[in-house]
């Protein structure tokens, strides 16, 4: 996801009321969300679909390499050797 641009994408929410529809050819076109403000304060983010499929992606590896740092720390990792054996038992099957 492209960097914030604070003076473009941080808008109150009666601005984004009376102009969806251009910001959201604004995160369509740009790839950038726009945070949407309500009495100065943020309240919402407006975020492209395809950037939040990729947001969600990218959180799930985070949270399965961070499962496995965990295990690997109680003791609970396979050998590099084992681990390419019970594979390589698994396609030849």
């Amino acid at each position: 996801m492209p960097k914030l641009k604070i003076h473009q994408d941080i808008k109150p929410l009666s601005e984004v009321r009376t102009g969806i529809a251009n910001f959201i050819k604004q995160i369509h076109d740009t790839k950038r969300p726009v945070i949407i403000t309500q009495h100065g304060k943020g309240v919402a983010v407006l975020l492209d679909v395809h950037e939040y499929e990729l947001m969600q992606e990218k959180l799930e590896l985070l949270s399965d390499i961070q499962t496995s740092l965990i295990q690997i720390e109680n003791g609970e990792g396979v050998a590099h050797e084992e681990a390419k054996t019970s594979v390589l038992k698994r396609v030849r099957r």
